[in-house]
């Protein structure tokens, strides 16, 4: 006679608790990744296409247009701009034009400078920041002083400084040497000051960005470089130095952007002068565009400087990335 109580049956482990087998497959209703991540793509495409369009309408449409006036003979009248036949020869009397070579010449020689001061010294500046306590804060408000200040207010009032009849910087050299140079009115001197101007004014800047790395390094990494005997100069070249090479290249890159278009500077310390002594491609390409009213010749300086500015850029990224590629290997 059998038993008319049910029996409890058991489930193997691929079955789920409804007896259905497990197949990994996601529940019913449920979303599959893909779909969730192509979702979450397009809404964010979705939200930030104004943003997109508003950076495609004040930066790459004047690119292109400059692109298109740099090629073209432009002719002005009552209407407007007139754009003629397609000609390279804007860019022919440029490449031959001496005045175009001065130009980029200064504006290397100043950039390579400038950067390279920057750089030495907005190190050291962090270097010992990171060792300040409670003064820290305040030492940093001083320093975000110059760097706070407009350019142009910043050039005027070292104009007064440099000023060869009663500026603090030629008293002072009559005091030291018995004579009061005219700093502004000699190449080499205007240079110089440029140099020292644009020097004091941003290497707080760096002096900030390299003390961002220096915060971010472990100090595991210090510890281990103290027990293995190395002192501080060693633990500074082997160490910290390397921790800090990722951050010093943003910094690099960002004032060699900002060095090469050095416009406002120049301009209101010495007019690009003596002669064309301090004019740079951005006050070269301003006279040719607003004084000449060479549309398509101040258009193929600005497309030739942006060319030469994005190789310069594009090759130091690529000789960092095969150092830090070469490091990792070893």
């Amino acid at each position: 006679m059998s038993s008319a109580l049910p029996t409890r049956t058991s489930k193997t482990p691929a079955e789920g608790g409804d007896g259905r087998a497990r197949t990994g497959a996601p529940p019913p209703g449920s979303a599959r990744p893909g779909s969730v991540a192509r979702r979450r793509a397009r809404a964010g495409w979705f939200f930030t296409s104004p943003a997109l369009l508003v950076v495609a309408a004040v930066t790459v449409f004047p690119v292109l247009f400059s692109l298109v006036l740099s090629f073209c003979e432009v002719r002005l009248d009552y209407g407007g701009l007139r754009l003629g036949s397609p000609t390279l020869g804007h860019y022919e009397a440029l490449l031959t034009h001496p005045e175009w070579y001065r130009a980029l010449a200064f504006t290397l020689g100043f950039t390579v400078v400038s950067v390279f001061a920057e750089l030495v010294l907005g190190t050291l500046v962090a270097l010992v920041l990171e060792r300040l306590g409670a003064a820290r804060g305040w030492i940093l408000a001083l320093l975000l002083l110059p760097w706070a200040l407009i350019n142009v207010i910043a050039a005027q009032l070292w104009s007064y400084l440099f000023n060869g009849t009663y500026g603090a910087v030629g008293w002072l050299c009559e005091q030291l040497f018995g004579t009061q140079p005219d700093i502004l009115g000699e190449p080499v001197p205007a240079m110089a000051a440029m140099v020292v101007v644009d020097v004091w004014k941003t290497t707080p800047f760096v002096a900030i960005v390299v003390l961002a790395g220096l915060m971010l390094i472990p100090g595991d990494v210090y510890e281990a470089a103290e027990i293995d005997g190395a002192g501080p100069w060693t633990t500074f070249w082997k160490v910290t130095l390397p921790q800090l090479r990722p951050i010093v290249a943003i910094a690099v890159l960002f004032r060699i952007l900002q060095a090469f278009g050095i416009f406002d500077l120049p301009f209101v310390l010495t007019q690009g002068g003596p002669g064309t002594a301090t004019q740079s491609v951005a006050i070269l390409g301003y006279r040719i565009l607003f004084q000449n009213l060479d549309f398509g010749g101040g258009a193929a300086v600005a497309v030739t400087t942006a060319v030469i500015v994005m190789g310069c850029c594009l090759l130091f990224l690529r000789v960092f990335r095969a150092h830090v590629d070469e490091e990792g290997r070893a």
